[in-house]
């Protein structure tokens, strides 16, 4: 997972839990989604990558750049 980009589905932000759909496994997967620096906000559309991964379903991401 750590690596891998995605692409915000739900805003991600301070007192926020957002989502982000990353493909993997052949397929394309939602994830809760909080982001990497804690003040940061990524709005809906924004092009991310997975910086840290906790199963099974929530992954910590910052901008894709």
């Amino acid at each position: 997972m750590v690596g891998l980009q995605g692409r915000v589905t739900g805003t991600i932000g301070p007192g926020l839990v957002g989502e982000v759909i990353v493909r993997i496994r052949g397929g394309a997967e939602h994830f809760l989604a909080y982001p990497m620096d804690a003040g940061q906000r990524i709005e809906t559309g924004t092009l991310v990558v997975v910086v840290e991964y906790q199963p099974p379903r929530t992954v910590y991401v910052a901008p894709f750049v």
